[in-house]
């Protein structure tokens, strides 16, 4: 092993983000310029993605082509940005379409780059950071809210640490459609969405009160149309308050339909959901006695950029979380470290062959050897399964659904029998990669066995096909019959399910 410093890579010129957003799909680029981040250029459009799922839950057509056409002009926009360059995530309406994963598979080939679908939580601790880098970096603690399409994201945060995070199912495209359908307003209904808002808000009221919070922020395109509005007709200067809000909602009262509003800076893509939001934002001042929110112009797309850069330069907050998670589950952090260094050693030697030389496949061996342990602090007996079931169905802060999911396979497949089903799920490419990268883990654990620092000998390792070879020094086998035995036991794993093992 070298000692070489570990340095960061320089950061691209350009980063870019991609909102795949329950009303509208957004695009930010920023330049990076001394270490800091300038936004220049912006695209928006209102795809209205929760708007074409159906009575199934399922995405229809009609809204998959309306996505992937501005999936195309995003794409064309992107043209020559490196892959390391660019993130883009889904939210709310991909998290709960049953054919969210098709259309996720189909938007990438168009868009030209991978898309994650990110959990509700982690979508909160996103947005949090890209407003915190908009306000004072102080001590002072804040509260944020983001009315989506979809959901409603709430957090409490101080600096740029976001410290409680919720993600509620009500938004202003799924409040609109059900309480408001065919743009049909009157003070029934209005009542009704209210109630309805302030029903989801319930669970988290008294936690967020108690937070001890200094101010409130709101973010992104509902409460932004909002407060454009308010100042537009003189209810206030800026920000929103109560008494802007109470006559916001008379006035749309007053108009019946939303075809028939009139207030200036309301925009044609913004009213047929505009109902829905501001019930939904009501009820978020009622339940959090807010009298004043102010209004940020960063949100999610933003923290994406920030996030992205972290990253970079090696600061990734999965790996906080990884740590976090061994501490939490009280794994055996030194065998964690034997198996990841044997794991990588492995990677590297035989990635290219295995077509899977790449940063994100060596991050999750390593991140996967380091808690294939975790199922211990449920029980020994079938503790990979609990392990997988604990990474699962988490919260893990900058883990992707994806990336979630492939770790809690690695884990799952890491011992005993081949689980071939739990690789099913993956398309062919990522089953294939997921598939060895769990051999090599599986074989780092077995090598590993002893718990000893001093035990295992440096290994070299081959890939061709389907077939790893693994060499050790000579006579080393001989004199460790027990590692020779698991060697044999886990060949006969692996040929189960058509993978060679040869060693010696």
């Amino acid at each position: 092993m070298d000692d070489a410093v570990d340095v960061a890579p320089p950061v691209p010129a350009l980063l870019a983000a991609i909102d795949l957003g329950s009303n509208s799909f957004h695009l930010v680029i920023g330049r990076v310029v001394d270490g800091h981040l300038d936004v220049v250029d912006r695209l928006r459009e209102p795809v209205r993605l929760a708007a074409g799922l159906d009575d199934h839950k399922r995405l229809r057509r009609d809204a998959i082509e309306r996505a992937l056409a501005c999936l195309r002009r995003f794409g064309q926009r992107l043209r020559g940005m490196p892959e390391q360059a660019v993130r883009a995530v889904g939210t709310n309406t991909l998290r709960s379409a049953r054919n969210g994963e098709a259309f996720r598979r189909e938007a990438q080939r168009v868009l030209g780059h991978s898309i994650d679908v990110i959990a509700g939580r982690e979508e909160a601790r996103l947005i949090y950071l890209g407003v915190a880098h908009a306000l004072a970096n102080d001590r002072e603690r804040r509260l944020v809210i983001d009315i989506g399409g979809g959901s409603t994201e709430c957090i409490v945060g101080s600096g740029f640490t976001s410290l409680y995070r919720e993600s509620l199912y009500i938004g202003c495209v799924g409040a609109s459609r059900r309480f408001f359908p065919e743009g049909r307003i009157d003070r029934h209904s209005m009542k009704r969405a209210l109630l309805a808002a302030r029903v989801e808000f319930e669970p988290i009221e008294r936690l967020y009160r108690d937070a001890g919070w200094g101010s409130a922020v709101g973010c992104s395109g509902t409460i932004k149309a909002i407060a454009a509005i308010a100042r537009a007709a003189g209810w206030c200067e800026d920000g929103i308050d109560r008494g802007a809000l109470r006559r916001l909602r008379r006035e749309l009262v007053r108009a019946r339909h939303v075809d028939a509003v009139r207030l200036r800076e309301l925009k044609d893509d913004r009213r047929p959901v505009l109902p829905g939001g501001v019930a939904v934002l009501s009820a978020a001042l009622d339940a959090f006695d807010i009298e004043h929110l102010d209004v940020s112009e960063m949100a999610l797309r933003e923290g994406l950029l920030f996030d992205l850069m972290g990253r970079i330069r090696h600061e990734d907050v999965r790996d906080a979380t990884v740590q976090r998670r061994i501490e939490r589950y009280r794994v055996d952090a030194a065998q964690g470290e034997r198996v990841a260094a044997t794991a990588l050693a492995l990677h590297r030697q035989v990635a290219p062959a295995w077509g899977m030389d790449t940063e994100e496949a060596e991050q999750l061996l390593g991140w996967a050897a380091r808690l294939h342990e975790a199922g211990l602090f449920v029980s020994h007996n079938q503790y990979h399964k609990h392990g997988a079931y604990l990474l699962a169905n988490g919260d893990m802060s900058g883990f992707s659904r994806q990336a979630q999911t492939m770790l809690s396979s690695l884990v799952r497949g890491h011992r005993r029998k081949f689980p071939v089903p739990v690789f099913e799920q993956f398309t062919s490419g990522d089953g294939r990669r997921a598939r060895r990268l769990c051999v090599l883990l599986r074989l780092s654990v077995v090598l590993n066995r002893s718990r000893a620092d001093d035990f295992l000998p440096g290994v070299e390792a081959l890939a061709q096909g389907e077939v790893l070879t693994v060499a050790f020094p000579p006579g080393w086998l001989d004199a460790h019959p027990l590692t020779r035995a698991d060697l044999e036991q886990e060949q006969a794993y692996l040929a189960a399910v058509g993978i060679g093992l040869r060693f010696g």
